[in-house]
């Protein structure tokens, strides 16, 4: 079982272009910023978006080609779909919420409300089987929403967001419920989010989404490991650098030069941990063979680490310990040292 899109959708001056295969077994999270087309993607697949061109599959059905003019309406695709803002029916019970979508794909009423059942007992929620979706707290209206999609039988199952709307205290509790549901489902499982520790912790493969474009793809460790783009390595934590490689050192595009063992040659990225970059008040003593002075241009704490930008002739984030920065009597405009080992520096091919 496995879907496979080639997608390309024009709205506007925004220009989507994806092609995307995921197979049952697997959750897929679809990261990237706002307007990225995340969204879009997961509308277009639902069929509440039709292609410009393209074609999209899911195991051997044809759900919309653009060649052909096949185009399957969303109630006739065979997915199930949980929508960032959940969109139950307001004037509807838990209980015919998750019950319309057995009905309107043509079980008896009785049918619909056994199965709605099941699957609330299933996300833990069988009490509020009577109650309307005011009288629901996020994380409950949450499950419902999952319930409602999975109640259908869905081969695709999408979600939207699934954890935006939730408030902090309800979101870990929701994230491992919902963790749970996904491993079981024995469908297509995609997910479209910006949050990466959403796409971390639920996913076994992100696929990463700028200006409408497919920039990286790979396990969480992967993208962690080698970011392939600016947005990726802030969401991770780490300073990356385009340059190009010859023997032991990596010219940035800007000029400034990085010593690397083992750069190789070509286009590279140049990836630094922030805990690799030491700051000084003065010249550091020894060999270290990355050396530049440079201000510092902004602190933030961020739990027990500090984090500090410096500005230089290679702009880079340092993580420090707080009493390291008090130490160092670290404040902006202040001109430090920055070093780097060598062998903390890590290039692979763009």
């Amino acid at each position: 079982m496995s879907l496979v899109a080639d997608v390309h959708v024009r709205r506007g001056a925004f220009d989507l272009r994806l092609d995307l295969r995921v197979d049952a077994g697997e959750v897929v999270a679809v990261l990237g910023p706002n307007g990225a087309g995340k969204s879009t993607l997961l509308h277009t697949l639902a069929g509440l978006i039709p292609l410009s061109e393209g074609k999209v599959t899911l195991d051997d059905q044809v759900l919309e080609d653009s060649a052909s003019g096949l185009y399957l309406a969303p109630e006739e695709r065979p997915l199930g779909v949980v929508f960032q803002d959940y969109l139950l029916f307001p004037h509807m019970t838990v209980l015919d919420n998750v019950a319309f979508g057995p009905r309107s794909r043509g079980k008896s009423g009785n049918e619909a409300r056994r199965v709605a059942r099941d699957w609330l007992e299933r996300v833990g929620i069988a009490e509020k089987v009577d109650a309307r979706p005011a009288e629901l707290s996020g994380g409950q209206a949450q499950r419902v929403a999952l319930a409602r999609a999975l109640a259908v039988g869905p081969r695709l199952l999408l979600l939207d967001e699934p954890l935006s709307a939730l408030d902090v205290t309800s979101r870990a509790e929701t994230r491992r419920t919902l963790r749970q549901h996904l491993e079981g489902f024995a469908g297509v499982r995609l997910l479209v989010t910006h949050d990466p520790l959403e796409a971390m912790l639920l996913a076994n493969r992100i696929v990463v989404v700028e200006d409408g474009r497919m920039v990286q793809a790979g396990s969480p460790t992967e993208i962690a490991e080698k970011p392939r783009s600016r947005y990726v390595a802030d969401l991770v934590g780490v300073n990356l650098f385009r340059g190009r490689a010859a023997d032991d050192h990596v010219e940035l595009f800007d000029g400034a030069l990085l010593t690397v063992p083992g750069a190789g040659s070509g286009d590279v990225f140049a990836v630094i941990h922030p805990r690799a970059v030491a700051l000084h008040r003065r010249a550091p003593e020894g060999t270290p063979r990355n050396v530049w002075r440079g201000q510092i241009a902004g602190i933030d704490i961020e739990g027990p680490r500090v984090r500090i930008r410096v500005a230089g002739a290679i702009p880079v984030v340092a993580e420090i310990t707080p009493a390291a920065a008090a130490e160092l009597q670290l404040t902006p405009g202040v001109e430090v040292w920055v070093s780097i080992k060598a062998t903390e520096i890590t290039a692979y091919p763009t």
